[in-house]
């Protein structure tokens, strides 16, 4: 073979694998369909469905209730059993009696200290104040005495007995003077401290009623006939015997059983578009065969934990039964609720599978003829697995529901293990 025909043969090679490389790069560029899952874009309803759980309450309750006019602590010594049925005046509580005794006592052992210290102080205050007006008055009579035998005239008397005359007049003024000044004083004193033996005379005398009354209190009765349900705290915990309780605390309350709704939780991330009004199916787990027809009542404005330690948080929701079965319904009882939040007619459904991120936006990989094509969609409402499609499709086009250019990238760079250059899955969408 000539020099010529090497070099026409090698000219004709690297065309080939120039066009093939082409063909390739346009296969890429297409996103060939070999074997990827589609779907057809379909109009049907659409029903976004939200699952809680919760109890049963009464819309109206009586409360039971420590005494409103009592102070406490009140130490629960017996207990009615949680969800008995009580008729009206029965006991459903006791307390123990221990401490408000103690109190009692305590209380006329302070009240008789008060009433002696009293007495001791106002016979010390009368012994103090006879001696001082009795030292006032010896001081009154020596200042009299003072005064009518001075020793003023010169003639008489020497100077040195007319200034000792003068000073005995000025001793016998102080004397007087300061004998009514701490008698007042000493008066003054006594008098503080008899008012401060009377607060605490009174202070007695309140403790010893508060006692009294406490123990005319040692029992709670039902107000009327029914069934008692203890209050339970965050823990879903309720009062205990042992446990100290203080005034107009409470501790349970009798439902009117004709009348109940229902507490449930929904997550924070199932809450959108929640709100007054909605449509809501009820099922008790007791009879999960009958489901009871509900609408949502009320929406807490904040999101709570239900379980302090567990950083998941739950819209509380109020649901108003449609009706109410005392016969199978309890305060308590657990429930399953499904709330309907969206409801559309003769929309574009599709899974979510088959939307994907591209940056900022949400594209579809749409089937044309024998590749698919990147198509940018806007998204409506989502439901578990579904999504509504507002714009950018059309019934009947078909989608894929994995990213073709994935595959392609796979067959051409088998050994690569980093990312592709497609979109990716959505994963998560809500």
């Amino acid at each position: 073979m000539s020099r010529g025909r090497i070099v026409i043969f090698a000219a004709i090679a690297v065309v080939g694998v120039v066009a093939l490389a082409a063909a390739v790069s346009s296969m890429v560029r297409l996103g060939r369909d070999d074997g990827t899952p589609v779907v057809k874009v379909a109009r049907e309803d659409f029903i976004r469905r939200v699952y809680a759980e919760g109890h049963l309450k009464a819309v109206d309750a009586t409360p039971v209730m420590t005494p409103v006019d009592v102070q406490g602590p009140f130490k629960i010594a017996w207990l009615a059993p949680d969800g008995s049925r009580v008729s009206e005046g029965d006991v459903v509580v006791r307390f123990d009696p221990t401490e408000l005794e103690k109190s009692l006592e305590d209380g006329r052992s302070d009240e008789a200290t008060a009433e002696k210290r009293t007495e001791k102080r106002q016979i010390e205050r009368d012994s103090t104040l006879s001696n001082l007006s009795r030292d006032a008055d010896m001081a009154r009579l020596e200042l009299k005495y003072a005064q009518e035998f001075q020793s003023k005239d010169p003639e008489i008397f020497s100077r040195a007995e007319i200034i000792e005359s003068d000073i005995d007049e000025d001793l016998a003024t102080h004397r007087e003077a300061s004998a009514s000044g701490t008698r007042s004083i000493q008066e003054n004193l006594a008098g503080a401290d008899l008012d401060l033996l009377e607060i605490e005379q009174r202070k007695a005398q309140l403790r010893i009623q508060e006692a009294e009354q406490g123990l005319q209190a040692l029992e709670i009765t039902a107000p009327h006939d029914g069934i008692l349900v203890y209050e339970r705290d965050w823990r879903g915990e309720t009062v205990q015997v042992g446990q100290s309780l203080w005034n107009a605390q409470p501790i349970a309350e009798i439902p009117n059983l004709d009348a109940m709704e229902a507490e449930v939780y929904v997550l924070e991330a199932d809450a959108g578009g929640l709100a007054e009004g909605g449509i809501a199916e009820l099922i008790l787990e007791a009879r999960p065969d009958e489901p009871y027809q509900a609408t949502v009542k009320k929406v807490d404005a904040l999101a709570k934990r239900k379980i302090r330690w567990v950083p998941i948080q739950y819209f509380g929701v109020t649901l108003d039964l449609e009706r109410t079965d005392p016969s199978v319904m309890k305060p308590g009882q657990r429930v399953r609720a499904i709330l309907m939040l969206d409801e559309l007619e003769d929309v574009l459904v599709v899974p979510r599978d088959a939307v994907f991120d591209d940056d900022d936006r949400k594209i579809v990989y749409r089937r044309v003829h024998w590749s698919f094509e990147p198509v940018e969609v806007e998204l409506g409402p989502s439901a578990l697995g579904r999504v509504v499609i507002e714009s950018g499709l059309e019934e009947g086009d078909v989608i894929a529901l994995k990213d073709p250019t994935h595959q392609i990238d796979e067959v051409l760079e088998p050994e690569e293990t980093g990312p592709s250059s497609g979109g990716s899955p959505t994963g998560g969408l809500r």
